[in-house]
């Protein structure tokens, strides 16, 4: 599964999908050169940070050679120059949750450990848990968090009005509002229903429920009470007071497209994507959204906080110094707040904390925010090399749930499946 993009962006120009050559670049440069190799993905944060390669490059005296990817061709790239040991990328965008396992355990990035512990002025305590447990690999820091997103719930404040009802601060709550509201005409509930696309916004009702996809030794958990009952929960809503006739295939457009066309009252997904609910090109309810933090289960709020993108540094590069220092730069409080007050979520908890970084944000928004980073986890699906197959394992008894099979059932079957899948990745 790719990872979402912080809002729905329109296409970036075909010739930055092939690669581009940014302020000063050219051919590569030999080992230890004053000559920064950097790829990123196509990316708002990245348009961000490639128009302000100048500074970096008058301030460092070294000279930046960008190559701008489309996901599948990063993805492509990095299989082909990691696994060979390449060492013509410097510094690399990555996903953390994705492939942040995978690149660690086969060695593909530095440790960095020594490096955000050095400079108190750019602090590494100033990254949110969460983000900074996703970067981290067996107690090593693998990668910078750049862009994060946590879970919260969209709702339509007309018609919880309409229905003298308050923001629902509870699962209880939501599940008696969403019945309350739910009629032929409008969706009480709306959210991803795919097995895959489900998991990360599943994940945290299950943390809510006091579950997660993994036990404290490793073993699978979605097997247990906890998770049953976040499974027959989260599934529950959707089959009893969501869209009628709803597709068991939806991913976040489909169910952005039910709540923004009006048609649903609540919907909890990522807040990176809020744009699309509040422009009103894009959103028949524009003016009657509000945001809250995700409805506490019987273990609390427990969103996920988690980091979308990093930076890292090939390991195999010759010139990690000065690929450590285009890091440092990226990832500096200040750059962090421009890209945050263009529609940017970081993971700098002082940029929260600054009336400028939430400038451009709902209010509301930015206080469930604030809330979700203080109670987030840090993963939003299973944490193993194989995601995409951990992730259609898992999903299966969200699926069940929705379609009104068995989920208990379902649960104790995707247990066993991904108990097996683990016993492999493991051997």
């Amino acid at each position: 599964m790719k990872r979402r993009s912080v809002v729905q962006y329109a296409a970036v120009a075909a010739a930055l999908s092939l690669g581009l050559t940014a302020c000063g670049g050219g051919s590569s440069e030999s080992k230890g050169s004053d000559t920064v190799r950097v790829t990123l993905a196509n990316h708002v944060w990245t348009e961000g940070i490639k128009a302000a390669v100048p500074e970096f490059e008058k301030s460092t005296g070294l000279k930046v050679e960008l190559t701008q990817l489309g996901e599948d061709q990063l993805s492509d790239q990095y299989n082909v120059k990691l696994n060979a040991g390449s060492d013509e990328i410097d510094v690399m965008m990555y996903r953390p949750l994705q492939e942040g396992k995978a690149f660690a355990k086969n060695g593909y990035l530095a440790d960095l450990t020594s490096k955000v512990a050095e400079d108190a002025d750019w602090n590494w305590k100033d990254y949110q848990d969460g983000p900074v447990t996703a970067s981290t690999f067996e107690d090593k820091v693998m990668g910078v968090p750049i862009i994060t997103e946590r879970e919260v719930l969209y709702y339509r404040k007309d018609l919880l009005k309409a229905a003298g009802l308050e923001v629902p601060k509870t699962m209880e709550e939501l599940e008696a509002a969403a019945k309350k509201i739910s009629s032929a005409d409008t969706a009480g509930f709306v959210a991803r229903t795919g097995k895959s696309a489900a998991v990360t916004q599943f994940s945290s009702f299950l943390y809510s429920f006091g579950g997660d996809f993994t036990d404290e030794s490793g073993k699978s958990a979605v097997g247990t009470e906890e998770a049953k009952k976040a499974y027959a929960f989260y599934g529950g809503l959707i089959k009893n007071y969501g869209p009628k006739n709803v597709s068991t295939d939806m991913s976040w457009p489909e169910a952005m497209a039910i709540f923004t066309q009006g048609k649903a009252a609540f919907y909890t997904e990522a807040d990176s994507l809020y744009k699309n609910a509040t422009d009103p090109a894009k959103s028949k309810v524009a003016d009657t959204v509000g945001f809250a933090p995700l409805p506490a289960g019987p273990a609390g709020s427990k969103p996920y906080n988690i980091p979308s993108w990093g930076l890292a540094v090939n390991e195999a590069s010759a010139n990690q110094d000065n690929a450590w220092k285009f890091i440092q730069w990226a990832t500096s409080k200040e750059r962090t707040l421009e890209a945050q007050k263009a529609g940017v979520p970081g993971p700098r908890a002082s940029v929260w904390a600054d009336p400028a970084g939430t400038s451009t944000y709902p209010k509301d928004l930015a206080a469930a925010i604030a809330v979700s980073a203080e109670n987030g986890v840090g993963h939003d699906r299973p944490q193993v090399l194989t995601v995409g197959k951990a992730r259609e394992i898992v999903g299966g008894p969200i699926v069940a749930s929705i379609t009104g099979a068995d989920a208990s059932a379902a649960a104790d079957t995707a247990n066993a499946a991904f108990q097996k899948f683990l016993d492999d990745e493991n051997k």
